[in-house]
């Protein structure tokens, strides 16, 4: 039962954050917690995974409509994939409360302009090339860092960053999909040593990962108006924001682990042979008395 529960709300989760071309990794793991698997072991790692594998497998519908731009995506997913590891290691030197809040202000901003800018009508000219790559180089290693060091995909900073570019709706979630595939990989290769395999649950939930986002990308690339998937756009990056505020404020540091009290064996061990030769002595002189 335990197991279905999870499956659907995998697949509709998948399917929302295909057709946006985001991994949906923020649903994935909680849920996977909510469950009873473990943060570390098991919901982190498996949601990465997972993660990563929604967004590869919605790149086919989108690939068949030509709605990716590989080229233009390409400097931004390589630097993903560098920054993302990097924002991990620094993950415990940053004040993560404090950074939580500053970035869901930045995507309480940026779901903002997407509301704004449903009203309008797509873009009809592209940044050129070399602007799109200048630009991406940047964009890449801030969104890879910032993911790798909150956990998250990113993309959520790509996408509107790739409409404020030029891209239209549909080819900026494709492009999404295509940079965020690079940064879940290599953040769950990362967590891949720690972390332990359930084959039953990731078999329940690659399936779930598989319908929905296949579903997802055929609704986005033949159903889906752009005006349409802007709100929704904008309701996931509430949503993000929302989660990430609500992080930051419920965040407690670990208390730090008290050192053991020493045995008397170790104790023993340390001390030197003058504190020895004094004890026996006293030790002794009470005998005798």
């Amino acid at each position: 039962m335990l197991y279905t529960i999870v499956f659907f709300i995998i697949a509709i989760a998948s399917f929302i954050f295909a057709m946006l071309g985001l991994g949906g990794g923020m649903v994935y793991v909680p849920v996977l917690n909510w469950a009873g698997f473990d943060m570390v072991k098991v919901a982190i790692p498996l949601g990465l995974l997972l993660n990563g594998l929604n967004t590869l497998l919605v790149l086919i519908p989108f690939a068949r409509k030509k709605l990716v731009d590989w080229k233009g995506g390409a400097v931004m997913a390589v630097m993903a994939l560098i920054a993302a590891p990097l924002g991990a290691m620094t993950s415990d030197k940053v004040p993560v409360q404090t950074l939580k809040i500053l970035f869901a202000a930045m995507v309480v901003a940026a779901a903002i302009r997407m509301i704004w800018s449903s009203k309008k009508a797509e873009p009809e000219k592209m940044m050129s090339f070399v602007k799109r790559s200048i630009i991406g180089f940047f964009v890449g290693a801030f969104a890879g860092f910032v993911g790798g060091m909150l956990g998250l995909g990113g993309g959520f900073i790509i996408a509107p960053i790739l409409m404020m570019m030029g891209y239209k709706t549909k080819e900026a979630a494709a492009t999404t999909a295509f940079v965020v595939t690079f940064s879940s990989f290599s953040g769950y290769l990362g967590h891949m040593a720690q972390g332990e395999m359930n084959w039953v649950l990731t078999a329940v939930v690659v399936v779930a990962v598989i319908i929905g986002s296949q579903l997802g990308g055929m609704y986005m690339t033949k159903k889906a108006k752009s005006k349409q998937v802007k709100i929704i756009y904008a309701i996931v990056l509430l949503a993000i924001a929302a989660k990430m505020t609500y992080g930051a404020l419920t965040y407690k540091p670990k208390p730090e682990k008290a050192a053991p009290a020493k045995t008397n064996s170790e104790t023993s061990i340390m001390m030197t042979p003058i504190n020895n030769y004094v004890l026996n002595k006293d030790f002794v002189l009470n005998r005798l008395s």
